[in-house]
């Protein structure tokens, strides 16, 4: 069998409705349409969202909240998770990725203080709690802000 031999299966396409083009094709004059009335017309219809006149549920329900547009979103990872480098590794925010640590470097890498680090590493982030900082410190290694 080759690419050019193959067809569909029977009954499984179907050609399509050729409307307007005459009254003999059973879908000329209104094409499909009725007869008159908003739906009938050339870019007829409600818009989204419309309920006739009545207030629409998005402008029914209260606004909540405020959204912070300028608001920074780092990905997060904990001091304990740092254990699977090896001694004396720079852990960098490209290194995080690769390893599946971190999805999506955002606005930086944030290294939080859970868990505990028992090995030597240089870790280069963009924040540090205070905690994650002296863990890594105090297991012999560096925390680097970039």
């Amino acid at each position: 069998m080759k690419l050019h031999e193959l067809k569909a299966p029977a009954g499984s396409t179907h050609s399509r409705k050729r409307k307007g083009r005459g009254t003999a094709t059973g879908q000329g004059k209104t094409a499909g349409r009725g007869m008159n009335g908003q739906n009938s017309r050339s870019g007829g219809g409600v818009r989204l969202g419309f309920e006739g006149g009545q207030m629409p549920l998005y402008r029914r329900l209260p606004k909540r909240g405020f959204n912070n547009k300028w608001a920074k979103e780092y990905a997060t990872v904990n001091v304990g998770d740092l254990n699977r480098f090896e001694a004396n590794t720079e852990v960098t925010p490209e290194l995080l990725r690769e390893v599946g640590l971190v999805k999506q470097v955002i606005d930086g890498v944030k290294i939080l203080g859970d868990g505990e680090l028992d090995r030597a590493l240089t870790v280069k982030a963009v924040k540090f709690t205070k905690a994650a900082a002296e863990k890594i410190n105090a297991a012999g290694g560096k925390a680097e802000v970039i």
